[in-house]
């Protein structure tokens, strides 16, 4: 089953249980994906979390309902798992712009979410720089920080360094002299995520540096990633690492995947910054795959 039709599958099943209570894993239970992998393809197709996206549905067929009949308010609340009436009408204000009750006046203008359908995206604008790579297991160390999908990751990588945190572990790593410019073509100081089981709503995010004879690891977390084929997707060149990290993944999750030929393997998900002879920075994303 190919993941276009594994998402579109997940929202049929969103659209059949929507009155339920819905768990991220009762939903990704009809794909061959865990809570995890499927909310982070999720977020990066639809850019936004899956837990937003029915919140959504949710409050748009209860606008629907409030138009087309006498149903009572605390009624569509409790359908549509709010504890009460007033919980319900703040969500419901948030996304309309109007209360519950104002929905049901004749002209008003609501906002309605459809239902997502997943389809392969055809651009041919911006060429990908990717490449497939088999790579044997190996083990990272860190300082990691629990995120929710959408979360300020960049904001984390900017407390570590006023911290002291990131120059640590590049001396932690071996790295000599001047941990802002690193020597062309070496990068000790990189990141990986949801490399730890997550409920899919979370993700573990661990700055990091690959394993070497003669590094410090005392005070960090030390994660193995198992051997794997890699989807290695590179960003341009850049006076900073990082901007490009998101429009990476993005890319790789709703362009390259769905007519590549591969499926996402289970497993974490690296970033990795290079210096450049130019003395840029060129961002790569590595996500494992397997044959579809």
């Amino acid at each position: 089953m190919d993941i276009l039709t594994q998402l579109n599958r997940a929202m049929d099943y969103i659209e059949e249980h929507i009155d339920d209570d819905l768990a991220l894993a009762d939903v990704s239970a009809v794909t061959v994906y865990s809570a995890y992998h499927f909310s982070r393809l999720f977020y990066y197709i639809a850019n936004m979390p899956l837990s937003e996206y029915i919140r959504r549905r949710k409050l748009s067929l209860a606008a629907m309902a409030l138009q087309s009949s006498e149903v009572k308010v605390i009624d569509l609340a409790l359908r549509y798992g709010y504890d009460s009436a007033d919980s319900f009408t703040r969500a419901f204000a948030r996304q309309h712009g109007v209360t519950p009750t104002g929905a049901r006046r004749p002209g008003v203008n609501l906002t309605i979410f459809p239902p997502l359908t997943f389809q392969i995206k055809i651009k041919g604008v911006q060429a990908m720089n990717w490449r497939i790579e088999e790579k044997q297991a190996f083990e990272v160390f860190g300082v990691e920080k629990l995120f929710r999908h959408g979360g300020d990751v960049p904001a984390f990588w900017t407390e570590c360094y006023e911290k002291g945190l990131y120059h640590k572990l590049f001396y932690d790593a071996g790295g000599i002299g001047d941990p802002d410019r690193e020597s062309p073509g070496v990068s000790l100081v990189n990141a990986i995520c949801g490399y730890d089981g997550m409920d899919g709503e979370h993700f573990l995010y661990m700055i990091c540096a690959t394993m070497r004879e003669g590094c410090r690891t005392d005070g960090y977390r030390v994660v193995q990633v198992p051997k794997a084929t890699w989807a290695v997707f590179r960003g341009e060149e850049a006076d900073n690492p990082g901007p490009q990290v998101g429009g990476l993944f993005n890319r790789a999750l709703s362009e390259w995947l769905p007519s590549s030929g591969y499926d996402r393997a289970p497993g974490p998900d690296l970033e990795v910054y290079n210096l450049t002879k130019n003395g840029k920075y060129c961002d790569e994303v590595w996500i494992p795959v397997q044959k579809a």
